[in-house]
């Protein structure tokens, strides 16, 4: 996936504490920190992380807002399986997988790659997935003020997967909606539409 933003500047205050911070724990776990292969690991895992949380210096309803187009179309509109990855702020290890964004217009419409922007714009934060569906949810609803807004997100997570249970295989689904997507029979069209391949 494509970065944000650019990567902060190396001379910034912010990249400079952390590129520091990750020497100190590198010298608390690793014998030989000095190593060569290890040498420019703290720059690295710098610009990793500042990446990793570049949705902090976005505004997701901006990016609505910049291809916002009035239009009188009043059917569901459904961005399916937007690839995210993003860090679980319990163990900062990442969870990933796919999110589903659906609207009703109601006279105003925006680009389609906005929608996956925003969903990056909150993945790339540290996260609980809970948060993340119920931040696009809100985002969209607020900004465009459809008839109705339903996300679902499909996601991996490797603090489960990895440490604790170590359950390589299990998925945590996650959905929130307003407005028409209230309705039950709305809700099952776009679950109906997002499960066809």
């Amino acid at each position: 996936m494509s970065s944000l933003i650019p990567y902060s500047d190396e001379n910034s205050e912010k990249f400079l504490a952390l590129k520091h911070h990750y020497e100190e724990i590198l010298k608390l776990i690793e014998p030989d920190s000095g190593r060569e292969g290890l040498v420019r690991t703290p720059l690295r895992v710098a610009k990793t992380l500042l990446d990793f949380t570049s949705g902090y210096e976005m505004d997701p309803s901006a990016i609505l807002k910049s291809a916002m187009f009035k239009e009188d179309y009043r059917q569901m509109v459904i961005v399916k399986d937007i690839d995210f990855y993003s860090l679980c702020e319990h163990h900062m290890l990442p969870f990933y997988g796919k999110a589903h964004v659906a609207y009703i217009p109601n006279g105003y419409i925006t680009g389609l790659s906005k929608i996956a922007r925003v969903v990056d714009v909150f993945a790339r934060r540290l996260q609980v997935q809970e948060r993340m569906t119920s931040q696009i949810k809100d985002c969209i609803q607020d900004t465009l003020q459809p008839l109705g807004v339903m996300v679902v997100i499909e996601a991996s997570h490797m603090c489960m997967q990895m440490r604790g249970v170590e359950k390589q295989n299990s998925v945590t689904t996650t959905s929130d909606f307003t407005g028409a997507f209230n309705q039950a029979k709305t809700r099952e069209e776009f679950m109906n539409l997002i499960s066809r391949k």
